[in-house]
Protein backbone atom coordinates (compact mmCIF):
# COMPACT_ATOMS: atom_id res chain seq x y z
CA UNK A 1 0.00 0.00 0.00
CA UNK A 2 3.13 1.94 0.23
CA UNK A 3 3.20 2.55 -3.50
CA UNK A 4 -0.44 3.35 -3.88
CA UNK A 5 -0.32 5.81 -1.23
CA UNK A 6 2.68 7.89 -2.90
CA UNK A 7 1.07 7.76 -6.24
CA UNK A 8 -2.11 9.23 -4.62
CA UNK A 9 0.05 11.80 -3.44
CA UNK A 10 2.01 12.29 -6.60
CA UNK A 11 -1.44 12.77 -8.33
CA UNK A 12 -2.77 15.32 -6.23
CA UNK A 13 0.45 17.58 -6.48
CA UNK A 14 -0.12 17.67 -10.19
CA UNK A 15 -3.35 18.70 -9.69
CA UNK A 16 -5.35 15.68 -10.78
CA UNK A 17 -8.82 15.72 -9.68
CA UNK A 18 -9.26 13.85 -6.29
CA UNK A 19 -11.65 11.29 -7.81
CA UNK A 20 -9.18 9.95 -10.61
CA UNK A 21 -6.19 10.26 -8.77
CA UNK A 22 -8.24 7.45 -5.87
CA UNK A 23 -9.31 5.41 -9.29
CA UNK A 24 -5.99 5.74 -10.26
CA UNK A 25 -3.66 4.92 -7.32
CA UNK A 26 -6.28 2.03 -6.30
CA UNK A 27 -5.79 0.82 -9.77
CA UNK A 28 -2.17 0.44 -8.83
CA UNK A 29 -3.07 -2.25 -5.98
CA UNK A 30 -4.00 -4.58 -8.49
CA UNK A 31 -1.21 -4.62 -10.59
CA UNK A 32 1.04 -5.32 -7.59
CA UNK A 33 -1.29 -8.53 -6.69
CA UNK A 34 -1.45 -10.29 -10.22
CA UNK A 35 -3.07 -13.11 -7.79
CA UNK A 36 -6.47 -10.54 -8.02
CA UNK A 37 -8.31 -10.83 -11.06
CA UNK A 38 -8.43 -7.21 -12.63
CA UNK A 39 -12.18 -7.14 -13.10
CA UNK A 40 -12.40 -6.63 -9.12
CA UNK A 41 -12.29 -2.63 -9.42
CA UNK A 42 -14.97 -3.06 -11.61
CA UNK A 43 -16.91 -4.81 -9.65
CA UNK A 44 -16.20 -2.96 -6.87
CA UNK A 45 -16.93 0.31 -8.22
CA UNK A 46 -19.93 -0.38 -9.50
CA UNK A 47 -21.07 -1.96 -6.04
CA UNK A 48 -20.55 1.11 -4.33
CA UNK A 49 -22.68 2.62 -6.25
CA UNK A 50 -25.50 0.06 -5.27
CA UNK A 51 -25.56 1.10 -1.26
CA UNK A 52 -29.42 1.98 -0.35
CA UNK A 53 -28.24 4.33 2.31
CA UNK A 54 -26.35 6.34 -0.07
CA UNK A 55 -29.47 7.48 -1.71
CA UNK A 56 -30.01 9.88 0.67
CA UNK A 57 -27.23 11.88 -0.50
CA UNK A 58 -28.48 12.58 -3.93
CA UNK A 59 -31.34 13.38 -2.51
CA UNK A 60 -29.74 15.38 0.55
CA UNK A 61 -27.84 17.31 -2.58
CA UNK A 62 -30.94 18.08 -4.45
CA UNK A 63 -33.09 19.43 -1.41
CA UNK A 64 -30.40 21.85 -0.52
CA UNK A 65 -30.30 23.12 -3.44
CA UNK A 66 -34.12 24.02 -4.15
CA UNK A 67 -33.81 25.62 -0.49
CA UNK A 68 -31.35 27.93 -1.55
CA UNK A 69 -33.35 29.08 -4.47
CA UNK A 70 -36.66 29.41 -2.47
CA UNK A 71 -35.85 32.57 -0.63
CA UNK A 72 -34.74 30.97 2.73
CA UNK A 73 -31.15 32.79 2.23
CA UNK A 74 -32.73 36.05 2.49
CA UNK A 75 -34.62 35.69 4.93
CA UNK A 76 -32.72 33.89 7.69
CA UNK A 77 -29.99 36.71 6.75
CA UNK A 78 -32.28 38.77 8.37
CA UNK A 79 -32.60 36.53 11.33
CA UNK A 80 -29.34 36.68 11.93
CA UNK A 81 -28.99 40.27 11.67
CA UNK A 82 -31.83 40.77 14.29
CA UNK A 83 -30.44 38.29 16.56
CA UNK A 84 -26.28 39.21 16.48
CA UNK A 85 -26.30 42.99 15.10
CA UNK A 86 -25.39 44.25 17.72
CA UNK A 87 -22.40 42.20 19.09
CA UNK A 88 -19.00 43.47 18.55
CA UNK A 89 -18.17 42.54 14.60
CA UNK A 90 -21.18 43.36 12.90
CA UNK A 91 -21.48 41.49 9.86
CA UNK A 92 -18.94 38.69 11.20
CA UNK A 93 -21.23 37.68 13.96
CA UNK A 94 -24.07 37.93 11.32
CA UNK A 95 -22.13 35.83 9.03
CA UNK A 96 -21.77 33.37 11.75
CA UNK A 97 -25.38 33.00 13.02
CA UNK A 98 -26.08 32.77 9.07
CA UNK A 99 -23.99 29.72 9.16
CA UNK A 100 -25.68 28.16 11.82
CA UNK A 101 -28.91 29.10 10.55
CA UNK A 102 -27.65 27.45 7.23
CA UNK A 103 -26.38 24.58 7.86
CA UNK A 104 -29.58 22.81 8.05
CA UNK A 105 -30.53 24.18 4.58
CA UNK A 106 -26.98 23.68 2.69
CA UNK A 107 -25.09 19.98 4.18
CA UNK A 108 -22.42 21.13 2.50
CA UNK A 109 -19.58 23.71 4.12
CA UNK A 110 -17.46 24.94 0.74
CA UNK A 111 -21.37 25.78 -0.81
CA UNK A 112 -22.36 27.73 2.22
CA UNK A 113 -18.70 29.51 2.35
CA UNK A 114 -19.25 30.39 -0.95
CA UNK A 115 -22.54 31.40 -0.74
CA UNK A 116 -21.55 33.69 2.02
CA UNK A 117 -18.17 35.19 0.53
CA UNK A 118 -20.69 36.11 -2.32
CA UNK A 119 -23.34 37.86 -0.31
CA UNK A 120 -21.22 39.53 3.04
CA UNK A 121 -17.45 39.37 1.41
CA UNK A 122 -17.55 43.02 -0.38
CA UNK A 123 -19.38 44.35 2.61
CA UNK A 124 -17.35 43.20 5.37
CA UNK A 125 -14.67 44.89 3.66
CA UNK A 126 -16.28 48.15 3.22
CA UNK A 127 -17.32 48.51 7.08
CA UNK A 128 -13.50 48.39 7.68
CA UNK A 129 -12.62 44.74 8.03
CA UNK A 130 -9.55 43.26 6.19
CA UNK A 131 -9.84 40.99 3.35
CA UNK A 132 -8.07 38.43 5.29
CA UNK A 133 -10.30 38.37 8.24
CA UNK A 134 -13.38 38.47 6.36
CA UNK A 135 -12.41 35.67 4.25
CA UNK A 136 -11.25 33.74 7.38
CA UNK A 137 -14.81 34.44 8.94
CA UNK A 138 -16.53 33.41 6.17
CA UNK A 139 -14.53 30.35 5.35
CA UNK A 140 -14.24 29.33 9.18
CA UNK A 141 -18.19 29.77 9.86
CA UNK A 142 -18.79 26.98 7.42
CA UNK A 143 -17.48 24.40 9.68
CA UNK A 144 -20.90 24.42 11.52
CA UNK A 145 -22.45 23.10 8.18
CA UNK A 146 -21.51 19.40 8.44
CA UNK A 147 -22.45 19.09 11.76
CA UNK A 148 -26.05 20.36 11.40
CA UNK A 149 -28.37 17.94 10.39
CA UNK A 150 -28.74 16.99 7.30
CA UNK A 151 -24.68 17.07 7.23
CA UNK A 152 -23.07 14.92 4.32
CA UNK A 153 -20.27 13.86 6.23
CA UNK A 154 -22.56 12.40 8.42
CA UNK A 155 -24.62 10.32 6.06
CA UNK A 156 -21.18 9.08 4.32
CA UNK A 157 -19.58 8.44 7.93
CA UNK A 158 -22.96 6.23 8.97
CA UNK A 159 -23.44 4.25 5.71
CA UNK A 160 -19.82 3.19 5.80
CA UNK A 161 -19.32 2.77 9.51
CA UNK A 162 -22.89 1.03 9.99
CA UNK A 163 -23.59 3.81 12.67
CA UNK A 164 -27.15 5.56 13.16
CA UNK A 165 -27.84 8.42 11.17
CA UNK A 166 -30.51 9.56 13.36
CA UNK A 167 -28.27 9.57 16.14
CA UNK A 168 -25.52 11.15 14.45
CA UNK A 169 -28.04 14.37 13.30
CA UNK A 170 -29.14 14.34 17.10
CA UNK A 171 -25.56 14.58 18.44
CA UNK A 172 -24.24 17.50 16.16
CA UNK A 173 -26.81 20.24 17.22
CA UNK A 174 -25.21 20.86 20.61
CA UNK A 175 -21.35 20.86 19.26
CA UNK A 176 -22.76 23.30 16.59
CA UNK A 177 -23.88 25.54 19.14
CA UNK A 178 -19.82 25.29 20.97
CA UNK A 179 -18.39 25.88 17.79
CA UNK A 180 -20.64 28.96 17.23
CA UNK A 181 -19.97 30.49 20.48
CA UNK A 182 -15.92 29.87 20.43
CA UNK A 183 -16.12 31.67 16.65
CA UNK A 184 -18.45 34.18 18.41
CA UNK A 185 -15.68 34.75 21.14
CA UNK A 186 -12.86 35.04 19.01
CA UNK A 187 -14.71 37.21 16.53
CA UNK A 188 -15.72 39.55 19.69
CA UNK A 189 -11.84 39.66 21.01
CA UNK A 190 -10.73 40.44 17.55
CA UNK A 191 -13.14 43.11 16.57
CA UNK A 192 -12.77 44.73 20.69
CA UNK A 193 -8.96 45.00 19.65
CA UNK A 194 -9.22 46.27 16.65
CA UNK A 195 -12.56 48.67 16.64
CA UNK A 196 -14.73 46.76 14.59
CA UNK A 197 -18.10 48.56 15.36
CA UNK A 198 -21.77 46.37 15.66
CA UNK A 199 -23.65 46.21 12.63
CA UNK A 200 -26.67 47.92 14.94
CA UNK A 201 -26.75 50.23 17.43
CA UNK A 202 -29.91 49.29 19.02
CA UNK A 203 -31.74 46.46 20.95
CA UNK A 204 -33.87 44.60 18.42
CA UNK A 205 -37.88 45.07 19.67
CA UNK A 206 -39.82 42.37 20.03
CA UNK A 207 -41.72 42.50 16.91
CA UNK A 208 -38.48 43.24 14.41
CA UNK A 209 -37.55 39.38 16.42
CA UNK A 210 -41.22 37.86 15.59
CA UNK A 211 -41.08 39.28 11.71
CA UNK A 212 -37.40 37.58 11.41
CA UNK A 213 -38.50 34.03 13.44
CA UNK A 214 -41.50 33.95 10.98
CA UNK A 215 -39.40 34.52 7.94
CA UNK A 216 -36.96 31.87 8.96
CA UNK A 217 -39.07 29.27 10.97
CA UNK A 218 -39.46 27.22 7.58
CA UNK A 219 -35.69 26.23 7.93
CA UNK A 220 -35.15 26.31 11.37
CA UNK A 221 -37.82 23.73 11.22
CA UNK A 222 -36.54 21.30 8.81
CA UNK A 223 -33.64 19.47 10.67
CA UNK A 224 -36.39 19.35 13.58
CA UNK A 225 -38.57 17.84 11.62
CA UNK A 226 -35.71 15.76 9.93
CA UNK A 227 -34.86 14.24 13.86
CA UNK A 228 -38.87 13.65 14.70
CA UNK A 229 -38.91 11.55 11.52
CA UNK A 230 -36.42 9.02 12.12
CA UNK A 231 -36.61 9.06 15.61
CA UNK A 232 -40.50 7.79 15.40
CA UNK A 233 -39.69 5.41 12.60
CA UNK A 234 -41.87 7.44 10.28
CA UNK A 235 -39.22 7.28 7.60
CA UNK A 236 -35.32 5.74 6.99
CA UNK A 237 -32.33 8.04 6.38
CA UNK A 238 -33.03 7.08 2.55
CA UNK A 239 -36.60 8.28 2.73
CA UNK A 240 -36.23 11.29 4.54
CA UNK A 241 -33.92 12.41 1.85
CA UNK A 242 -37.22 12.26 -0.42
CA UNK A 243 -38.81 14.34 2.55
CA UNK A 244 -36.63 16.57 2.55
CA UNK A 245 -37.03 17.44 -1.19
CA UNK A 246 -40.80 17.27 -1.14
CA UNK A 247 -40.65 19.67 1.47
CA UNK A 248 -37.91 22.21 -0.04
CA UNK A 249 -40.02 22.38 -3.36
CA UNK A 250 -43.14 23.02 -1.05
CA UNK A 251 -41.91 25.70 0.92
CA UNK A 252 -40.02 27.13 -2.24
CA UNK A 253 -43.55 26.76 -4.44
CA UNK A 254 -46.43 27.64 -1.84
CA UNK A 255 -44.90 29.25 1.05
CA UNK A 256 -42.44 31.73 -0.37
CA UNK A 257 -43.11 31.35 -3.92
CA UNK A 258 -39.91 32.20 -4.90
CA UNK A 259 -39.05 28.86 -6.90
CA UNK A 260 -39.83 29.33 -10.34
CA UNK A 261 -39.36 27.45 -13.84
CA UNK A 262 -35.61 29.11 -14.36
CA UNK A 263 -35.04 28.68 -11.01
CA UNK A 264 -36.40 24.94 -10.09
CA UNK A 265 -34.51 24.25 -13.81
CA UNK A 266 -30.89 25.86 -12.03
CA UNK A 267 -31.30 24.08 -8.79
CA UNK A 268 -31.74 20.70 -11.40
CA UNK A 269 -28.69 21.48 -13.05
CA UNK A 270 -27.07 22.33 -10.27
CA UNK A 271 -27.46 19.38 -8.76
CA UNK A 272 -26.75 16.99 -10.85
CA UNK A 273 -23.06 18.56 -11.33
CA UNK A 274 -22.66 17.99 -7.41
CA UNK A 275 -24.02 14.72 -6.99
CA UNK A 276 -21.59 13.60 -10.28
CA UNK A 277 -18.85 14.79 -8.66
CA UNK A 278 -19.87 13.15 -5.33
CA UNK A 279 -20.82 10.01 -6.42
CA UNK A 280 -17.88 9.57 -8.87
CA UNK A 281 -15.62 9.83 -5.96
CA UNK A 282 -17.50 7.61 -3.86
CA UNK A 283 -17.56 5.28 -6.57
CA UNK A 284 -13.49 5.52 -6.96
CA UNK A 285 -13.29 5.21 -3.48
CA UNK A 286 -14.10 1.57 -3.34
CA UNK A 287 -11.06 0.59 -5.00
CA UNK A 288 -8.17 2.46 -2.75
CA UNK A 289 -11.00 0.88 0.21
CA UNK A 290 -10.56 -2.57 -1.14
CA UNK A 291 -6.93 -2.58 -1.23
CA UNK A 292 -6.89 -1.00 2.61
CA UNK A 293 -8.84 -4.22 3.59
CA UNK A 294 -6.87 -6.74 1.40
CA UNK A 295 -3.42 -5.26 3.45
CA UNK A 296 -5.33 -5.65 6.85
CA UNK A 297 -4.37 -1.73 7.32
CA UNK A 298 -6.72 -1.22 10.34
CA UNK A 299 -5.29 -4.10 11.97
CA UNK A 300 -2.08 -2.57 11.74
CA UNK A 301 -2.52 0.82 12.28
CA UNK A 302 -4.58 -0.21 15.41
CA UNK A 303 -1.28 -2.28 16.59
CA UNK A 304 0.71 0.80 16.36
CA UNK A 305 -1.58 3.13 18.65
CA UNK A 306 -2.47 0.58 20.82
CA UNK A 307 1.51 -0.03 21.20
CA UNK A 308 1.68 3.67 22.18
CA UNK A 309 -1.08 4.04 24.80
CA UNK A 310 -4.12 1.74 25.39
CA UNK A 311 -5.92 5.05 26.85
CA UNK A 312 -9.22 6.21 24.56
CA UNK A 313 -9.26 9.69 25.05
CA UNK A 314 -5.63 9.98 24.42
CA UNK A 315 -6.07 7.87 21.41
CA UNK A 316 -9.54 10.13 20.40
CA UNK A 317 -6.56 13.14 20.70
CA UNK A 318 -4.02 11.41 18.86
CA UNK A 319 -6.50 10.54 16.19
CA UNK A 320 -8.11 13.87 15.80
CA UNK A 321 -4.19 15.54 15.38
CA UNK A 322 -3.95 12.82 12.75
CA UNK A 323 -7.21 13.90 10.74
CA UNK A 324 -6.45 17.16 11.53
CA UNK A 325 -3.05 17.14 9.96
CA UNK A 326 -3.93 14.75 6.92
CA UNK A 327 -7.06 17.66 6.28
CA UNK A 328 -4.28 20.12 5.76
CA UNK A 329 -4.16 17.87 2.23
CA UNK A 330 -6.85 16.11 1.46
CA UNK A 331 -10.30 17.22 1.08
CA UNK A 332 -13.25 16.19 4.03
CA UNK A 333 -15.25 14.08 2.07
CA UNK A 334 -12.26 12.09 1.04
CA UNK A 335 -10.84 11.67 4.87
CA UNK A 336 -14.13 10.24 5.72
CA UNK A 337 -14.44 7.56 2.65
CA UNK A 338 -11.04 6.51 3.04
CA UNK A 339 -10.39 6.51 7.21
CA UNK A 340 -14.06 5.41 8.96
CA UNK A 341 -13.12 1.73 8.11
CA UNK A 342 -9.36 2.01 9.58
CA UNK A 343 -10.19 3.84 12.25
CA UNK A 344 -13.95 3.06 13.35
CA UNK A 345 -12.68 -0.08 14.30
CA UNK A 346 -10.22 0.90 16.49
CA UNK A 347 -12.62 3.05 18.59
CA UNK A 348 -15.02 0.45 19.17
CA UNK A 349 -12.40 -2.27 19.67
CA UNK A 350 -11.25 0.13 22.86
CA UNK A 351 -15.12 0.54 23.78
CA UNK A 352 -15.84 3.81 22.42
CA UNK A 353 -18.78 5.16 21.32
CA UNK A 354 -18.96 5.35 17.21
CA UNK A 355 -21.18 8.40 17.14
CA UNK A 356 -19.36 10.46 19.64
CA UNK A 357 -16.24 9.55 17.48
CA UNK A 358 -18.01 10.05 14.14
CA UNK A 359 -18.19 14.01 15.89
CA UNK A 360 -14.79 14.37 16.61
CA UNK A 361 -13.87 12.86 13.48
CA UNK A 362 -16.09 15.25 11.14
CA UNK A 363 -15.01 18.28 12.71
CA UNK A 364 -11.72 17.60 12.28
CA UNK A 365 -11.60 16.59 9.43
CA UNK A 366 -13.48 19.49 8.12
CA UNK A 367 -11.18 21.78 9.45
CA UNK A 368 -9.23 21.01 6.50
CA UNK A 369 -11.35 22.96 4.45
CA UNK A 370 -10.36 25.80 5.62
CA UNK A 371 -6.25 25.56 5.75
CA UNK A 372 -3.42 25.51 3.38
CA UNK A 373 -2.38 24.42 1.09
CA UNK A 374 -5.27 22.46 -0.57
CA UNK A 375 -8.13 23.83 1.66
CA UNK A 376 -11.39 23.82 -0.72
CA UNK A 377 -13.55 26.41 0.81
CA UNK A 378 -10.58 28.83 1.69
CA UNK A 379 -9.56 29.09 -2.26
CA UNK A 380 -13.38 29.47 -3.01
CA UNK A 381 -13.53 32.59 -0.23
CA UNK A 382 -9.54 33.58 -1.10
CA UNK A 383 -10.87 34.01 -5.09
CA UNK A 384 -14.13 35.44 -4.20
CA UNK A 385 -12.35 38.21 -1.80
CA UNK A 386 -9.64 38.35 -4.22
CA UNK A 387 -7.44 37.70 -0.69
CA UNK A 388 -4.32 36.61 -0.71
CA UNK A 389 -3.80 32.74 1.09
CA UNK A 390 -0.63 34.43 3.14
CA UNK A 391 -2.70 36.91 4.78
CA UNK A 392 -5.84 35.07 4.99
CA UNK A 393 -3.49 32.29 6.82
CA UNK A 394 -2.83 34.56 9.04
CA UNK A 395 -5.25 36.10 10.09
CA UNK A 396 -7.64 33.05 10.58
CA UNK A 397 -5.01 31.78 13.72
CA UNK A 398 -7.59 32.92 16.52
CA UNK A 399 -10.42 31.23 14.32
CA UNK A 400 -8.44 27.79 14.06
CA UNK A 401 -7.51 27.91 17.93
CA UNK A 402 -11.23 28.46 18.82
CA UNK A 403 -12.15 25.84 16.50
CA UNK A 404 -9.51 23.08 17.64
CA UNK A 405 -10.19 24.16 21.28
CA UNK A 406 -13.98 23.40 21.26
CA UNK A 407 -12.43 19.62 19.20
CA UNK A 408 -10.66 18.96 22.62
CA UNK A 409 -13.69 19.28 24.47
CA UNK A 410 -15.26 17.28 22.49
CA UNK A 411 -13.00 14.40 23.22
CA UNK A 412 -12.30 15.16 26.74
CA UNK A 413 -16.08 15.35 27.42
CA UNK A 414 -18.55 12.72 25.71
CA UNK A 415 -21.43 13.85 27.04
CA UNK A 416 -21.89 17.02 25.55
CA UNK A 417 -22.29 14.92 22.24
CA UNK A 418 -24.37 12.05 23.41
CA UNK A 419 -26.96 13.67 25.69
CA UNK A 420 -29.41 14.71 23.16
CA UNK A 421 -28.85 11.20 21.52
CA UNK A 422 -29.63 9.15 24.19
CA UNK A 423 -32.47 11.71 25.22
CA UNK A 424 -34.00 10.81 21.88
CA UNK A 425 -33.38 7.19 21.47
CA UNK A 426 -32.50 6.20 24.05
Amino acid sequence: MLIVALAFVVLLVMGMPVAFAIGIAGSLFFLQHPELPFTIPVQVTVSQTQNFALLAIPLFILAGNFMNRSGITERLLDLASVLTGRLRGGLAQVSLALSALMGGVSGSAIADAAMQARMLGEAMVQRGFTRGFAAGVLSFGAVLTPIIPPGIGMILYGSIGQVSIGRLFAAGFFPAFLLWLALTGAVWLTARRRGYRPERTTRPSLGEVGRGLRGGVWALLFPIFLLLGLRMGVFTPSEIGAFAVVYAVFIGLLVYRKLRRASFLEALEGSLADVGAVMFLIALSAIFSYGIVFERVPATISGWILGATDSLTAIMVLIALFVLVTGFFIDATVLILMLTPILLPLVRELGGDPVHFGIVFIVAATIGNFTPPVGAAMYVVCSILKCPVGEYSRESVPLFLAVGAVTLVLIFVPSLVLFLPELLFG
